[in-house]
């Protein structure tokens, strides 16, 4: 029975959660007056081996510091009951998100992008979680994603088994194929789980179901089925991070950068952009030089509408560029020249009448071309100007 103050310090509250070797308490710290959590040891008995393994691991969980860690405040041991006291994260837990349904492809990728990271720094540190589980993560009010429960965690290259013969450490569900077979645990097992714990989060169901030790077997004979209605990235990163063969996954860091990978969506509009920009280069560099303006001009005159360009721009789309400047240059070209030519011969008190009559003509002729250009363009304002009523 444990007693509901422990060490006279930590009065135990309500029960938070219960695994099979602990169960975990809110409580209060009555020495620094805060809300803590509690987790409290059921199957360590009060063997010194066993005492020294809890104090190992509550030694090594202290010196890992990370955002994505649930803290360890203190430890200690109550009438046979050792106990670890944390940081309290208000949240639930990712397994009961999942209880309501697929997290969706952006929050997993948020979600496991912060899972990998954390576990690359505990992988850093020579320390293997063991147990990557929904019930595990902890999903934070302030979106905080924490790993929880170290209690199994092992050290890289600790070959001494604390594990009772035949029992199979972590939860039959996640556990990676090497830990069913028995074997030398490494930091790919944790990335194996996590695997699994991504797929549940996408497609909402879990990899291998069925009863503990279905569960267990199944991963010696099949991998995980991979949706193909995925995108091909997640495909691709799942596939190699379940494989049969722990060599071939890649490591934490590395499914960390393609995570956050993942959480940069694609941007279809900012590659839109540049058709849309060409689009309006060629609504108004063609008005210039085609010989089609009355098809042109309507065109040229709808872009300012939806691009909010000032409305006299569209003016010299209305205005055919290649009759005017060339019907322009053959009345210049075409002026009387044997008034041009005689004007040179004249004497000078007569130049001035010339070069006056030459002028007029000039302008007569300029004059007609223009007022013969004006009808086309008023009937293409026409239409304009309906479409801004």
């Amino acid at each position: 029975m444990v007693s509901p103050l422990l060490n006279d310090r930590y009065e135990l509250g309500p029960l938070l959660g219960s695994g099979g070797m602990a169960d975990v308490h809110r409580a209060t710290d009555r020495l620094l007056d805060r809300q803590v959590a509690v987790k409290v040891l059921r199957d360590v008995a009060g063997d010194p081996t066993d005492r020294a393994r809890f104090t190992s691991e509550a030694r090594t969980l202290a010196n890992l510091s990370h955002r994505g860690l649930v803290t360890v405040l203190d430890a200690g041991i109550d009438e046979q009951h050792p106990f670890l006291v944390m940081e309290l994260v208000e949240g639930r837990s990712l397994a009961r998100a999942l209880d309501e349904g697929p997290l969706g492809a952006d929050e997993t990728a948020r979600v496991g992008a912060e899972l990998a990271a954390t576990l690359a720094h505990t992988h850093d540190r020579g320390v293997v979680h063991r147990d990557i589980k929904p019930g595990n993560v902890l999903l934070g009010t302030d979106r905080r994603v924490k790993l929880a429960d170290f209690g199994i965690a092992r050290l890289i290259g600790d070959t001494v088994s604390h594990t009772r013969t035949g029992t199979a450490v972590g939860t039959a569900a996640y556990l990676s194929p090497e830990q069913v077979r028995g074997e030398q645990v490494t930091t790919a097992v944790d990335v194996y789980s996590l695997g699994l714990v991504l797929l549940e989060s996408l497609t909402g169901e879990r990899a291998f179901p069925g009863s503990p030790t279905e569960s267990a077997l199944a991963r010696l004979h099949r991998d995980p089925v991979v949706p193909g209605t995925l995108d091909e990235r997640w495909q691709r990163l799942l596939v190699a991070m379940t494989a049969a063969d722990a060599s071939a996954r890649p490591s934490a860091h590395q499914v960390a950068t393609s995570l956050e990978e993942l959480r940069t969506p694609a941007e279809p509009a900012a590659q839109a952009a540049p058709p849309r920009d060409d689009h309006t280069a060629v609504m108004t560099a063609p008005v210039a030089v085609t010989t089609q303006v009355p098809a042109a001009a309507p065109e040229a005159s709808d872009a300012p509408e939806t691009s909010g360009a000032p409305e006299e721009q569209p003016r010299p789309a209305r205005v055919p560029g290649e009759s005017f400047p060339d019907r322009a240059g053959a009345a210049i070209a075409h002026a009387p020249g044997r008034l041009l030519a005689r004007a040179k011969t004249m004497p000078a008190h007569q130049r001035g009448v010339a070069g006056a009559v030459t002028a007029i003509l000039l302008l007569v002729l300029v004059a007609g071309l223009a007022a013969g250009e004006d009808e086309p363009a008023d009937q293409q304002r026409g239409p304009q100007q309906e479409q801004r009523r």
